[in-house]
């Protein structure tokens, strides 16, 4: 079943890379007590994540910031190094935190996946963002295949 508004945010650990090298962090970790901007691509340096979709949320961090966003993380399934390595090709720097779903397990809670194994990708996530505040998602907007429109840092932007 898939997550909607009002709904808390699933349990899960996810990856993140850390000066000392990957290292686990729990949606509690990520969204208690902050206003959390989530946006889910299918996969790291694939075409329109790696040329629009992180490259948008890059550019307006301090406009979310600004809307008062704590966090802003870039979610895929995929492993914690190749996470990492898109971060920094990309200049997501510290803005924006690059979490990895390498089992889908997170995506799969949020009844968010994408069946992409015609593509030869396996099990992927959809193309979505969620604005979370302690906890609960307040804003969700799942893309339709192949669009790339309401989970823009743009749309998220005039919601907030």
């Amino acid at each position: 079943m898939t997550i909607n508004v009002g709904d808390r945010i699933a349990v899960a650990t996810l990856k993140h890379m850390t000066k000392d090298g990957p290292a686990n962090i729990t949606t509690d970790e990520l969204f208690s007590g902050k206003t959390v901007v989530l946006f889910s691509v299918p996969g790291a340096f694939t075409p329109t994540c790696h040329a629009k979709h992180l490259p948008g949320f890059v550019q307006h961090v301090a406009q979310l910031k600004a809307k008062g966003v704590d966090t802003i993380a870039c979610l895929a399934v995929n492993d914690v190094f190749v996470m990492a390595a898109w971060g920094k090709a990309s200049g997501a720097g510290d803005d924006i935190q690059m979490l990895a779903d390498g089992n889908a397990e997170f995506t799969r809670a949020l009844g968010l996946e994408l069946d992409a194994t015609g593509f030869g990708m396996g099990i992927r996530g959809k193309r979505f963002a969620l604005v979370v505040k302690d906890g609960v998602v307040t804003q969700l907007n799942v893309e339709a295949g192949g669009e790339f429109r309401v989970s823009t840092a743009e749309y998220v932007l005039g919601q907030l």
